[in-house]
Parts: structure tokens; C-alpha cells; sequence
């Protein structure tokens, strides 16, 4: 049985029960979402060949600190850094360090901002220089993914539908949906019931209703969605190297839909592709 609770009245955990926001809550995550989609637009500046991931981390880190902002992946569960930086067959959780960027790669930049202890969490893909086909395919099907998942979000539907209209589109484009990853609930916690999955069918999971907000964050794979943790106990890979990407918005649901709190104030949720036109 699914368990809704006004959040006001909710305790600073997750209790597996599904809080429900008010319209204050909403402008706090308007403020830390916004502020995560304005550092990822300043990192389309600045991601090239030559660029170190651990440069990134810097850049994430002090634009938080000069807008009043913490990196949320900082120190949490023992992880050091202020992002995740998931280059080519990294599925997600990359952790930056000195290896630069090299011409063709495609990088995943996962940025968490916590402001007034809301949590605006996103994250976009980066080519690096110019990508192959291939990969510029991808990350097309990758963010088509997300959108039609968005686009499935309205009070009285069930998360299944997220998870059906992403999985159907990517499969039909003869990719994988990786499921050992999913979204899930955000807001004064980082990571909130309900989990979101990125596949299923439209009458399963818990009802959507207007208040609730969380990721959707598709993984999609070129190859099959098998994937194994590296030994550092968070980087994901594919399995058979296939080159993965992911893109993530924060939603809250709405009357009628749902409104999306990190989109791009430059228009640069797909940076270095055209604008998206759904």
C-alpha cells in the first residue's frame, strides 16, 4: 500500500512514504533548480578536449560557493566530490579525477545545488569536440527519452507511464533502458521515495499525484543495459563497453501536468545538439 503525507507535516527521512509539496516548497525548488541548470549552461563554455573531469568539479564547486549553494554529492555516503562526471561507457557516478577529455567523448555532468535545503538536481550530456554519428545518435534518443517521459507526468497516472514511454521509444530506436538505476523523489531530502524506473507499463507503480516532484534521469544504452560497479563502489559501466548517456530533469507534478524545474535558462538542456523541438 502507497502512503501519501502532506511534507510539511513529514519527517527528515525517508519513511517510504510519498510527500506531497505545497506551492512554497515549489518556489524553494524553482530557486535550487534554476541555479543547477545556470552551472550546467556556464559548463557548455568550458567543456573541450584538454579538460580535466576534476576541473569540472572545481567549476561546479565554486559556482555553488559563490551563489550560496552546497554541492549535495559532497561527502555524501563517503563520496569526495562536488559531481559526477560519466564519460563514454560510464553509465553514471563517475568520479572526476586527471584524466582530460579527449575529441569524441561524450560526458554526463550530474550536478546537485542545495539551497535553503532544497535539492535541485540535473544533469545534461557534453560532446566533447566532434562526436561520431553513433554517439551524436545517442544522445538524441537519450534526451527524446526523457522528454516523452516528462510528457507522461499528470495527476492520476502511475509512474509506469514514465517508465512505458521511455522504455518503448528507446527500444523501438533499438537502444536498452538501464535498470539497475532510477529516479526518484527530491526535495529537503536528496534521494525520497518514490523510485521512478525508466521502464515498465503505464498501469503499474504508485499514483501520481499533484505536489509530488523527482528525477527522471534515463540511462540508455547503445548496447544491452547490463551493467557492473567498478571496485571505488560507484562508478557504473556497461558491461559490454557500449557507450551510455543520461539526461535528468527534477519535475514537480501539477493540476494538469507537471512543471519542470530545471530546465535551461539559455536553452542548453541538449548542449552542443540543435534546440529540441517536441
Amino acid at each position: 500500500m502507497v502512503n501519501y503525507i502532506e511534507a510539511s507535516s513529514a519527517p527528515p527521512k525517508n519513511t517510504g512514504a510519498i510527500r506531497l509539496y505545497d506551492a512554497e516548497a515549489f518556489e524553494g525548488m524553482r530557486r535550487a533548480c534554476q541555479l543547477t541548470a545556470r552551472c550546467l549552461d556556464a559548463l557548455a563554455d568550458i567543456v573541450k578536449p584538454g579538460l580535466v573531469t576534476d576541473d569540472i568539479d572545481r567549476f561546479v564547486f565554486d559556482f555553488g560557493m559563490d551563489h550560496g549553494a552546497y554541492p549535495a554529492t559532497l561527502n555524501y555516503r563517503g563520496y569526495t566530490k562536488s559531481t559526477c562526471t560519466s564519460i563514454n561507457h560510464v553509465v553514471c557516478h563517475g568520479i572526476p579525477n586527471d584524466k582530460p577529455l579527449r575529441e569524441g567523448d561524450i560526458v554526463n555532468i550530474d550536478v546537485t545545488f542545495v539551497v535553503d535545503g532544497w535539492h535541485g538536481d540535473s544533469s545534461r550530456m557534453y560532446p566533447v569536440g566532434t562526436v561520431k554519428r553513433a554517439a551524436e545518435r545517442l544522445l538524441e534518443v537519450t534526451y527524446e527519452s526523457l522528454m516523452r517521459g516528462i510528457a507522461a507526468v499528470r495527476p492520476g497516472a502511475r509512474t509506469g507511464a514514465i517508465g512505458e514511454a521511455i522504455q518503448t521509444y528507446a527500444e523501438a530506436e533499438r537502444c536498452s533502458v538501464v535498470r539497475d538505476f532510477c529516479g526518484h523523489g527530491v526535495g529537503r531530502l536528496f534521494h525520497d521515495s518514490p523510485n521512478i524506473l525508466h521502464y515498465g507499463r503505464a498501469n503499474e507503480g504508485p499514483e501520481l499525484r499533484e505536489g509530488m516532484i523527482f528525477t527522471i534521469e534515463p540511462m540508455i544504452n547503445l548496447g544491452r543495459p547490463h551493467v557492473k560497479v567498478l571496485a571505488d563502489g560507484w562508478t557504473a559501466v556497461t558491461r559490454d563497453r557500449s557507450l551510455s548517456a543520461q539526461y535528468e530533469h527534477t519535475v514537480g507534478v501539477t493540476s494538469d501536468g507537471c512543471e519542470i524545474f530545471t530546465l535551461s535558462p539559455g536553452g542548453l538542456d541538449r548542449p552542443g545538439l540543435p534546440p529540441f523541438i517536441g
